[in-house]
């Protein structure tokens, strides 16, 4: 979990009585090689030596990896219009047979050697394709959760948590291992069956009608290792539906980096990177409101997982991630929720308030166990809105609708040519669709103020 991976590193880059020396270590945690190492090596078959070294920390790898990129494709389009020219040379054909001649011919061959070989290195750099699919839903709100809890044995996991789930959120959670992370999220997973194993102990969770929630398991268990790798990219035959396209599945293989001949290898000889890649494959062939990701990142190199990024970024549905990558948490979510091993959840802007937070609960005089339990109803103290925000809050998405509607209507018939043509309307269209534009904007920002006042709400208790 993160705290161990927290106190590794501080054991790695300090110079305690325990720290080694030195150390080799190979990792893909990109914030831990930031703060550990002073010199990283990179093998790949990108490189003329197989292998790129560079001093300092990984931040200053990336820049000298780069630049090294960059030279290397400045290499290929030289050498490509050296090959042209000399390509044009001996298609006249000389007449003369010197030394002189013969000599350019074997430069030529030469030079075509040598541009082979810096294409191939240039095509190396494969990356996986990965671009989460949502159903392009208009509903603001996607999942409430309101007071809900869970426990087992005795021991509870998290009480009376208030969430709310919109379109654009991206919520980290995070919590040492066996904290009640992977549990939020199967009750997340099953919020539109309910299904009794998966019920919260009190409390409720409502979703939108007909809401898509698409769940990417770490245990791996939605695949079967005696399967081959073609049938679990493609179990229905030898093509895939995605985004409304038939791809065939070698087509389909390649996008995350496995060649053809490794279709007929079972799924249990596979490498856990690979693994994941077959589950982020299935996900993309899902189109989603809501994605929740159970720690993706497990095994997927740094490529991959710099892809993975950028595609969380763009997914325009409600995104929930566990992951113990901090850079990953970093830039892909806009807010955490976090747990303290003992019952209790807070939300908070970044994963270092929620450090700053356990560190209080464990100074003397700040916190014990009695403390992390749930308070009786008299005891609790919660910040509720008041009756006429919350009838505000109720009915403000019922409001936006019409008004996104509207605009969708302005948007089609402004690119009307007939209207076009027309002045007077396209100016009548144009000052209507700044107006809702605004006033969405307005509601929206207003949604969001009330939103913050109930997990505001939440955290006193």
């Amino acid at each position: 979990d993160i705290e161990g991976i927290l106190w590794l590193e501080k054991l790695l880059a300090s110079r305690l009585p325990e720290s080694p020396s030195a150390f080799l270590m190979v990792s893909h945690d990109r914030r831990f090689l930031e703060n550990t190492v002073n010199r990283v090596i990179e093998l790949s078959a990108v490189y003329p030596d197989g292998s790129l070294q560079t001093r300092g920390v990984y931040s200053d790898f990336l820049d000298k990896r780069r630049e090294f990129l960059k030279q290397q494709q400045a290499l290929e389009s030289r050498l490509a219009n050296r090959m042209r020219r000399e390509t044009e040379w001996l298609r006249r054909g000389p007449k003369a047979r010197s030394t002189k001649a013969r000599y350019r011919i074997d430069a030529a061959g030469e030079l075509a050697e040598k541009l082979e070989k810096t294409k191939t290195r240039n095509r190396a750099n494969g990356q996986v394709q990965i671009d989460f699919s949502a159903t392009g839903r208009k509903t603001k709100k996607l999942l409430t959760a309101h007071k809900i809890s869970k426990g087992f044995d005795g021991r509870i996991l998290f009480h009376d948590l208030d969430l709310i789930l919109t379109n654009g959120s991206r919520l980290g959670l995070l919590g040492g291992n066996g904290c009640g992370k992977s549990t939020l999220m199967q009750l997340l997973a099953h919020a539109d069956d309910q299904s009794e194993a998966f019920r919260p102990d009190s409390g409720a969770i409502t979703t939108a009608e007909n809401i898509r929630i698409v769940s990417f398991d770490q245990r791996r268990q939605q695949l079967d290792p005696e399967q081959t790798l073609k049938r679990a990219l493609a179990p229905d035959g030898d093509s895939v539906i995605y985004q409304d396209r038939s791809v065939h599945v070698v087509t389909w293989a390649r996008r995350f980096l496995f060649r053809p001949d490794q279709l007929e290898t079972p799924v249990k000889r596979l490498s856990g990177g690979e693994q994941a890649r077959i589950l982020i494959a299935r996900l993309m062939r899902q189109p989603a409101d809501i994605l929740l990701l159970d720690e993706p990142t497990n095994d997927l190199d740094i490529p991959s997982l710099n892809v993975l990024e950028e595609s969380l970024l763009e997914f325009p549905g409600a995104l929930v991630l566990v992951t113990h990558d901090r850079f990953l948490l970093e830039k892909v979510c806009d807010r955490v929720l976090g747990f303290n091993g003992r019952g209790r959840t807070r939300f908070f802007a970044d994963y270092t308030q929620w450090l700053d937070w356990l560190r209080q609960g464990t100074e003397p005089g700040k916190s014990s166990q009695k403390n992390d339990k749930p308070r009786n109803k008299g005891e609790r103290k919660t910040q509720k809105l008041s009756y006429m925000d919350q009838r505000e809050y109720d009915s403000i998405e019922e409001k936006i609708f019409p008004l996104e509607e509207r605009l969708e209507e302005l948007q089609k018939l402004l690119a009307d040519p007939e209207i076009v043509a027309d002045h007077d309307r396209v100016n009548q269209y144009w000052t209507e669709q700044q107006q809702l534009q605004t006033a969405v904007e307005q509601l929206y920002d207003r949604w969001q103020e009330l939103e913050s006042m109930l997990e505001q709400g939440h955290g006193k208790k």
